[in-house]
C-alpha cells in the first residue's frame, strides 16, 4: 500500500473544481426541478426586503396611532394597521428579518452541535457511539415543539430562547443524518488508507469524511429552516417567543386573532407571509436536492 492515501473522490473532484464551474453545475441540475428556482427567487425577495426593511417600510413598525385602529388595506396603508394603529406592512417586513434568524441562528447551531456529534459517533464506534447514541434517542423520544415548550418553558419565554429550543430539539436529526452518512464513507477503502498512513484522526475527519458527507447535512439544513421558522413562529404564538412589541410573525398573529372577524387582515398577511416564506424553501430544497445528491441527479 503506497504512504500516501489516495484522496477522497468528492474532495478532489471539488478541489480541482473552479467554483464558476461548480455553480454552473448546480444550477443546471436545479433546472431539472420545475419549482426549485421560483422557490429561490421566492427566497431570496425575503431576504432583499429583510435587509433593506430599515429602509424601505413605509411608517415606523413600532409607532402607535390609535386613531388609526384596525384600518382595512388602503394607499397610505398598504396591509392596514393592527389594533394599536402600527402600520402592518411596515411590521411584516421588519419581521421578515426576525423570523429568517430564527430560521438560520437555529439550523446554524444545531448543526455546529449535531454534525461534529454524530461523525464522531459513526467514526469511533463502540461505547462512545452506544453512549452518544442513547442519548439522542432520548431526545428523540419528546414531540419536537413540546421539547422546544419545556425547554423554553425553564429559560423563559424570549426570541433567543425560543431560537436556542428549537435549535436544542433539531440537534438530534443532524447528529442521527451525521452518524449514518460517516458510517457508510468510513468504509470506503480511501479511509482505511489514510487510516493505515497514520493520518490523525481529526483530519480524517475534516478533510476526507466531512466533505463526502456535506451535501447531504446541506440539503437537510434547508429543509429544518422552513420547519425552524414554522417552530418558532408557533412558540411566539403561545406566547413563548418574541415578546410584544416585537414585529415577529408568529407574535402578530397571536395578537390578531381577537380581532379576525372584524379586520382579517391583521392575520392575512403576517399569515401569509409565514406560508410564502416556508413554501419558498421547500421549494428551494427540492432543486438543492437534486443539485446536491448525486443519487437524484442520476435519475
Amino acid at each position: 500500500m503506497s504512504g500516501n492515501p489516495r484522496p477522497a473522490p468528492v474532495a478532489v473532484e471539488e478541489a480541482s473544481r473552479p467554483a464558476s464551474s461548480r455553480i454552473r453545475q448546480i444550477l443546471k441540475q436545479m433546472r431539472k426541478s420545475k419549482f426549485a428556482l421560483p422557490g429561490g427567487a421566492i427566497v431570496l425577495i425575503f431576504i432583499i426586503l429583510a435587509i433593506l426593511a430599515p429602509w424601505i417600510a413605509p411608517h415606523d413598525p413600532y409607532a402607535n396611532d390609535l386613531m388609526a385602529m384596525l384600518l382595512p388595506p388602503s394607499a397610505e396603508h398598504p396591509f392596514g394597521t393592527d389594533e394599536l394603529g402600527r402600520d402592518i406592512l411596515s411590521r411584516v417586513l421588519v419581521g421578515a428579518r426576525l423570523s429568517l434568524v430564527e430560521g438560520l441562528f437555529s439550523v446554524s447551531l444545531a448543526m455546529l452541535i449535531g454534525v461534529p456529534t454524530g461523525m464522531i459517533s459513526g467514526y469511533v464506534g463502540g461505547r462512545t457511539d452506544t453512549v452518544i447514541m442513547r442519548i439522542i434517542d432520548v431526545m428523540l423520544a419528546f414531540p419536537g415543539v413540546l421539547l422546544a415548550i419545556v425547554i423554553v418553558s425553564i429559560l423563559g419565554p424570549s426570541l433567543v430562547n425560543a431560537m436556542i429550543a428549537v435549535a436544542i430539539y433539531t440537534v438530534p436529526i443532524f447528529a442521527r443524518l451525521a452518524r449514518g452518512s460517516t458510517l457508510s464513507v468510513k468504509e470506503e477503502p480511501y479511509i482505511e488508507a489514510c487510516q493505515s498512513a497514520g493520518m490523525r484522526h481529526s483530519r480524517i475527519l475534516l478533510r476526507h469524511i466531512f466533505p463526502n458527507i456535506a451535501s447531504t447535512l446541506w440539503v437537510m439544513a434547508a429543509l429544518r429552516v422552513a420547519l425552524a421558522i414554522l417552530t418558532a413562529s408557533s412558540l411566539s404564538f403561545l406566547g413563548l417567543g418574541a415578546q410584544a412589541p416585537s414585529p415577529e410573525w408568529g407574535a402578530m398573529l397571536a395578537a390578531g386573532r381577537n380581532y379576525m372577524l372584524v379586520a382579517p387582515h391583521v392575520v392575512i398577511f403576517p399569515g401569509g407571509a409565514i406560508v410564502l416564506l416556508v413554501l419558498g424553501i421547500n421549494l428551494f430544497q427540492d432543486g438543492l436536492r437534486l443539485a446536491l445528491d448525486p443519487k437524484m441527479a442520476e435519475r
